[in-house]
């Protein structure tokens, strides 16, 4: 199904790290989404109107100097439009209601109460808890505009406009922690919008095909494969569209796990449909590693090398001009956008070098993990494929802090293999989103045997998601916790402590750096 033919809304990006959250929750009611940047212009929207908009939140006010505006034209193209929190603010303050800097902040779980005829609160609780993050509120709606619901910080918390088909919240219903949010969302789209449940996991790879099939023509394409389930969806696609023209390629870069090499090449062993070649390069990653600590400067060293290895491969083997990468959305945004801040250069993404022989495809740079994952059960891919546990790109070098050196890489493959094998032992593969081990820079005393040690400690890492941009640590079981650290100690030479990581994402990352 070409996207042309589907109902579509455009979120429009005011700088905020949940835009791409929203338009997810767009395209989960079965609705297709696009994120747009702020300077779209009215004619631009005319030129191909859509079903409905959505303004996104920001970190702005609407009255710094600076602030981020909308163009103006678009509010009369008589399209139903929804604000929120920022865009909320936006709609209100171009529309000629009233933004203040009430005498309270709201951050977290508000008690909101609904008032008054609303289309998207209607047969919703009287008062319901919803998610809130301004300092800025609209003490006065628009002209046209009727207050819905209020806290007692936000004498406007919601607004509509039946008649122009405009709605704005000051809450944020895209986010788990506001629980009527997706029916709220629903509300806009079916209700307000008129939109159609169109949009299925069929339609994401019916899209993406054609799109591939349009950027690579007949030439050729190569695959940087991991293993992981993003390049295996990504590879798997460009072969439904470019079909033995691309080839598959996994770069040993002597940063993987125990025994990975051998696991890939068995799963991917006639899954894909498309030939698999891989190239020892420990030695050159290694050695470009040596004495590297920073760990930005280590993403941007292992990026080059990846690309300078399928550059080499690619004049040797195949002259493709395409690179093939699962890169996703929360790769992109963690890299840092034109209006988010970067939190970590990823290796595909920020860890780039600026010039390279390739094209980028990246089929799946839109779509969050769980929806790749969709994707590729969608394309039949083997069980053990789409489920497998999320790994970096940089690999352990990421997880090994400080710099990178055999032995330590030695050190945390043991461990790491240790607590893959109990937490698969205990029957938690699929509640556990990542389980790994870090090694610090740094070695502790301990005693075995009755004779001091001064060596490593190992930090334990699980966490649950369903996207990446947030996670929380997994509360695994104390008897589980027991047998990964008895093993570790008693069977890992260099390690004499074990330690267990209880912080979320945010404050902290999945992994360390």
């Amino acid at each position: 199904m070409d996207s042309t033919e589907l109902d579509r809304v455009l979120v429009v990006d005011f700088g905020a790290q949940y835009a791409r959250l929203i338009a997810r929750r767009v395209r989960e009611a079965h609705v297709f989404s696009e994120i747009v940047p702020r300077e779209i212009t009215a004619a631009e929207v005319a030129a191909r109107p859509p079903t409905g908009i959505i303004l996104s939140g920001g970190p702005a006010s609407v009255y710094a100097e600076d602030a981020y505006d909308i163009d103006h034209g678009i509010l009369e193209l008589g399209i139903p439009i929804l604000g929120i929190c920022y865009g909320h603010q936006v709609l209100a303050h171009a529309l000629g209601g009233d933004v203040a800097r009430t005498e309270e902040a709201e951050f977290g779980r508000t008690d909101l109460a609904v008032a008054g005829s609303s289309v998207l609160l209607d047969g919703l609780p009287d008062r319901q808890e919803v998610w809130m993050s301004h300092r800025d509120s609209v003490v006065k709606p628009p002209p046209g505009f009727v207050v819905t619901a209020s806290t007692p910080s936000s004498p406007v918390a919601a607004m509509e406009d039946p008649d122009r088909r405009m709605c704005g919240v000051q809450f944020h219903p895209e986010v788990g922690h506001t629980p009527r949010g997706q029916e709220i969302l629903k509300r806009f789209l079916y209700d307000v919008c008129g939109a159609r449940p169109t949009w299925t996991h069929m339609g994401i790879i019916e899209q993406a095909v054609a799109a591939v099939r349009a950027q690579i023509g007949d030439e050729h394409a190569i695959c940087a494969l991991s293993g992981g389930v993003d390049s295996a969806v990504a590879a798997a696609l460009v072969h439904r569209a470019i079909g033995d023209r691309l080839t598959c390629v996994l770069v040993d870069h002597g940063l993987l796990r125990a025994g990975e090499v051998a696991q890939v090449e068995e799963a991917f062993n006639g899954s894909l449909g498309a030939d698999l070649v891989v190239i020892d390069a420990a030695d050159r990653f290694l050695g470009g590693l040596e004495g590297v600590t920073d760990p930005e400067t280590k993403r941007r060293i292992i990026g080059e090398t990846f690309i300078r290895v399928f550059e080499e491969f690619a004049r040797d083997h195949s002259e493709a001009h395409f690179l093939v990468q699962g890169t996703l959305y929360p790769d992109v945004i963690e890299s840092g956008t034109r209006d988010a801040a970067r939190i970590k250069s990823h290796h595909n993404v920020g860890g780039l070098p600026e010039e390279m022989d390739f094209e980028l495809v990246e089929p799946l740079r839109d779509l969050f993990k769980d929806e790749v994952r969709a994707v590729g059960e969608e394309l039949g891919l083997p069980e053990a494929v789409v489920w497998r546990q999320p790994f970096p790109g940089p690999g352990l070098a990421v997880r090994v802090i400080g710099e990178v050196t055999r032995e330590r890489l030695d050190i945390l493959r043991k461990a790491d293999a240790i607590i893959t094998e109990e937490v698969r032992r205990a029957g938690l593969e699929r509640e556990v989103w990542q389980a790994f081990g870090i090694l610090p820079a740094l070695q502790t005393v301990g005693v075995q045997g009755d004779t001091r040690t001064y060596a490593y400690p190992l930090v334990i890492r699980a966490v649950s998601s369903e996207d990446a941009m947030t996670a929380d640590w997994v509360r695994l079981p104390y008897e589980v916790l027991e047998r990964i650290s008895s093993r570790i100690v008693n069977e890992v030479a260099g390690i004499n402590r074990v330690a267990y990581d209880v912080t979320s994402k945010p404050p902290a990352t999945i992994e360390w750096e």
